[in-house]
């Protein structure tokens, strides 16, 4: 088995609504240094031993990103 880890954010200049939310709600909790805050995803992915990055690269185009407004990073671990 090999294991990545896939990092999703919002691409840059693209608004994040939930990285803006907890900006805000901070701010209101007196946490006044905060100057931005992004919220994005991380996925764990598990699969076949052998299976290439590029293959891993496809899926995250085709279900677990949204190329459009979402860049990502991919990971190879050991498990």
């Amino acid at each position: 088995m090999t294991r990545y880890e896939i990092f999703v954010t919002y691409k840059r200049g693209i608004f994040d609504p939930p990285g803006a939310t907890a900006a805000r709600a901070l701010a209101n909790l007196g946490y006044d240094e905060v100057e931005g805050v992004s919220i994005g995803k991380y996925i764990r992915l598990d699969v076949a031993d052998g299976t290439p990055e590029e293959r891993v690269a496809e899926m995250c185009d085709k279900l677990l990103a949204n190329p459009v407004i979402e860049d990502y990073r991919i990971v190879a671990k050991e498990v």
